[in-house]
């Protein structure tokens, strides 16, 4: 049976010894023990099921096997040296950051900024529309970095990360044009209340937002609004927004939708945890120029800082929910 996986150091080893028929002189050429390179040897005849060379005390020669197998280990190792001069010449591959939407945000703020601060690094914005769906292709390989509320992650996906707060985010709420309380120049949270306000329910993307609006608009008499066709797009979002002419829960942030007006809240002021995340262990200099933009960003604007009479979830308050 052929293996699937044969390490590229013992057909090297292999290569070697067939060159030189000799351990001692082979080893040398690697710079490896020779009680190593035999050792090698011995674990390419046992995954290969063959032996390969003939040993004794005078010499040492290549079997039947060993003599098919060495331009095919040659090859082998010439492409690999191919591949590995091609990736060492191309550097490093783009950074796949998702920003969750297309439109103004502080994860596109904290892109912009690494752009300035790495011009040789290609960052490449991506939209995932929620952190639940978005860290869930970080942890898998396929996304690099994503923004959002961390600590709403399900456990088990949050172990497998790495992530770090960026900003405080204040809250709003979108309201239809018309709407009662869209006269006002900000929204008291408590006025809400008899109204169903829109979250995201219902999308699996969004898990963490939802959990977020959930455990603010509890005991204020605020609903949760019900799940609503998720909508990709800011076209497609304005659409499906005016027809249910639910208040939106969004980050002061969000873009303006015709139809629609932001008014900030207060009386508290709603805090959204933004937290950029991306694999642990992961390294890239991309990722590198997004920790220093965010640091950077955080000091100029005071992106962490915790104003008076606010409010942030539990996960970082140890229960209060204040500020």
């Amino acid at each position: 049976m052929i293996p699937r996986d044969v390490e590229p150091r013992l057909l090297r080893g292999f290569v070697a010894v067939a060159e030189e028929l000799h351990f001692t002189r082979a080893a040398a050429r690697l710079y490896v023990a020779q009680q190593a390179l035999s050792r090698d040897v011995r674990r390419l005849e046992t995954a290969l099921g063959a032996a390969l060379f003939v040993r004794t005390t005078r010499a040492v020669e290549l079997t039947g096997d060993g003599e098919r197998l060495l331009p095919l280990a040659r090859r082998v190792l010439a492409a690999h040296e191919e591949l590995a001069a091609a990736f060492a010449s191309a550097g490093p591959r783009p950074l796949l950051v998702d920003l969750n939407t297309d439109g103004p945000s502080t994860a596109r703020t904290v892109l912009e900024r690494a752009r300035e601060l790495a011009p040789d690094c290609e960052l490449m914005a991506r939209f995932e529309s929620g952190l639940t769906y978005a860290a869930a292709e970080v942890a898998a390989g396929r996304l690099d970095v994503s923004f959002g509320y961390a600590d709403g992650l399900a456990p088990a996906l949050r172990a497998r990360l790495a992530h770090r707060p960026v900003r405080y985010e204040p809250l709003a709420v979108l309201l239809p044009e018309g709407h009662p309380l869209a006269a006002r120049a900000e929204v008291p949270l408590d006025a809400l209340a008899g109204e169903a306000v829109y979250a995201g329910a219902g999308n699996p993307r969004t898990l963490e937002w939802t959990g977020l609006a959930r455990e603010l608009l509890a005991g204020r008499g605020i609903a949760l609004a019900p799940p609503a066709p998720v909508a990709v797009g800011k076209e497609e979002f304005r659409r499906v927004m005016a027809k249910t002419r639910n208040p939106v829960l969004v980050t002061v942030d969000f873009v303006d939708l015709p139809g629609s007006v932001k008014r900030p809240l207060v009386a508290p002021v709603p805090l959204s945890p933004l937290s950029m995340v991306w694999r642990e262990g992961f390294r890239h200099p991309g990722l590198d120029a997004l920790h220093r933009a965010a640091t950077a960003l955080g000091t100029e604007h005071g992106w962490l800082d915790v104003p008076p009479a606010s409010w942030r979830p539990t996960a970082l308050t140890g229960g209060t929910g204040g500020g």
